[in-house]
């Protein structure tokens, strides 16, 4: 599969308008984390170097085509002091699949708090899903073979009693990055969309759903590697009505907040056997 410094890659075909190259891959649909991810990349660009993304707010309209190019249109909304403002709209076929806005900060100073991480093993305590015949077989496995991607069992976790579901994930991905923070930044957002919308079905191991992401929200807090460990603490406070809300907060090791993420997906029954997990 594709090294996320490949999905990455975007061609400025004109100012503010630039094209993602067909990612390899076996699901039916493009992953909702590759398009989230090279729309940050494309915002990223427009913007200078002092201003650093601290949020994105995105709509998944239309399922995207693996095997089609996808063409990213940049809008300067606001380009403030402070503050900078970018929407990215993502075209396949002349038709938007998936709209975004970034906001950029410059960087203040002010109040400081932060929630502490829930207590959890290590990652390196627990087995690499790679190399465990349980998980061997398993599409995440084949799709996100250069991720590992590690879920805390239950009963070596802390779990709310007042919380509806919950799931934690250890998350890395396993080569080398560059060091520039944007790189993590976009890499992150790519791994945001990764087992989240899953949170939703811990109390329902055995629902036949089908599965899509319809809107993402996330917010950077504080400098991140990537490709160190990094504590994704899932939970679903609702679903309903065929769709579910999930949330989640990420920690390095050292028990630093980083970033927090919000989605609500499609959690339906299934129709038809031909339904899958794609983007709708």
């Amino acid at each position: 599969m594709a090294r996320i410094e490949e999905v990455l890659e975007l061609e400025q075909i004109d100012r503010d308008i630039y094209r993602g190259a067909p990612i390899e891959t076996i699901l039916q649909r493009t992953f909702g984390g590759q398009v989230a991810g090279q729309s940050l990349v494309s915002a990223v660009r427009t913007v200078d170097p002092e201003y650093q993304v601290h949020s994105l707010h995105a709509y998944f309209l239309r399922p995207g085509k693996p095997k089609v190019p996808t063409v990213y249109r940049v809008e300067r909304i606001r380009e403030g002091r402070s503050f900078r403002t970018r929407r990215v709209n993502a075209v396949q076929d002349g038709e938007i699949i998936f709209v975004m806005s970034a906001s950029f900060h410059r960087g203040d100073e002010g109040i400081e708090h932060s929630d502490q991480m829930p207590p959890v093993p290590a990652a390196d305590e627990l087995p690499d899903p790679q190399n465990h015949p349980k998980y061997r077989d398993r599409w995440e496995l084949k799709e996100w073979s250069n991720w590992d991607l590690r879920i805390v069992p239950k009963e070596q976790t802390e779990l709310h009693p007042r919380l509806a579901s919950q799931q934690r994930v250890w998350m890395r991905y396993r080569a080398p990055l560059p060091d520039d923070q944007t790189t993590h930044v976009c890499t992150l957002a790519y791994m945001s969309d990764m087992m989240l919308l899953g949170s939703a079905l811990v109390p329902h191991p055995r629902a036949q759903v089908q599965m899509a992401s319809l809107d993402h929200a996330m917010w950077f807090f504080r400098p991140f590697r990537a490709d160190e460990w990094l504590l994704y603490d899932q939970v679903s406070p609702f679903a309903g009505g065929g769709r579910s809300f999930t949330q989640g907060r990420i920690f390095d090791v050292n028990g630093t907040l980083v970033a927090a993420v919000a989605q609500e997906g499609l959690t339906r029954w299934l129709r038809n056997p031909d339904e899958d997990g794609a983007h709708a």
